[in-house]
């Protein structure tokens, strides 16, 4: 089965009618992709966006958050359950900005990971390091915690299901990416953590993305890379040329 991938994470961009003919206009430029496509909506979004991608070939949606509960009284919160009812199949934890915005850590997002993978969800696991800590050159250090913190109490049939996303937050909106050497390097880390623990089948089966100010211009270089597997796209998943070009990038 191939690993590639291609997740756009719209954060809270777009309106439900804005989001409507985002995703149109996508699939009309890619037609059937080669790779497995995922649109991260807004909340408010995603059953209009599962009735657009259902019965599409290698198209699905993400949440891009849920509650560590199954239920209760968690005023505006959305629990697994809801999201797998009405046909999502992925779901975003741990990035950068829930951790910043809403002081998530690893220990809540191993609890969130494990409520997803008992819903039936399937998490892409974002981690990376800030612009200090690759200066100091400890990223591998810190993001090898965070691996460790999240996943490492999963079994190997819950692991199979996570996607994780490697987002240097210094690369994060800022218009400056990290180097297809760099890239690679962090990946190839995390890959060697994940078959330490849970064995070589289960880490070369992963998927694992590259986040971080992804472009029409750098994808192909990025997604050449052996332990890249396609990528979590910010900014440029809001407009169709670019997402569909990172897409084809992705599947060539």
């Amino acid at each position: 089965m191939s690993r590639t991938m291609v997740a756009g994470n719209w954060k809270m961009n777009t309106t439900p009618s804005q989001g409507a003919s985002l995703i149109r206009e996508v699939m009309e430029k890619v037609g059937t992709p080669a790779t497995r496509v995922v649109f991260g909506v807004p909340a408010i979004q995603l059953m209009q966006a599962q009735e657009l991608v259902a019965g599409h070939t290698n198209y699905a949606l993400a949440a891009q958050n849920m509650h560590q509960e199954a239920n209760g009284a968690y005023t505006g919160e959305i629990s697994a359950e809801m999201l797998t009812e009405v046909g999502i199949e992925y779901v975003i934890l741990g990035h950068s900005e829930r951790r910043d915005y809403a002081g998530e850590d690893d220990d809540l997002i191993n609890v969130k990971i494990q409520r997803a993978l008992e819903a039936g969800l399937q998490p892409i696991y974002c981690c990376g390091e800030k612009l200090d800590i690759r200066e100091a050159g400890n990223q591998e250090l810190v993001v090898g915690k965070q691996v460790e913190q999240a996943l490492y109490s999963l079994d190997p049939d819950q692991i199979s299901k996570v996607i994780i996303a490697y987002e240097p937050v210094w690369a994060i909106g800022t218009g400056v990416t990290a180097s297809k050497e760099q890239a690679q390097e962090m990946h190839a880390s995390i890959r060697r953590m994940i078959a330490n623990q849970f064995g070589t089948d289960v880490a070369q089966n992963m998927t694992i993305l590259y986040g971080g100010s992804v472009k029409p211009n750098n994808a192909k270089e990025l997604f050449d890379q052996p332990d890249v597997d396609g990528g979590l796209v910010g900014g440029a998943s809001l407009d169709a040329d670019s997402f569909a070009a990172i897409i084809l990038a992705a599947g060539s």
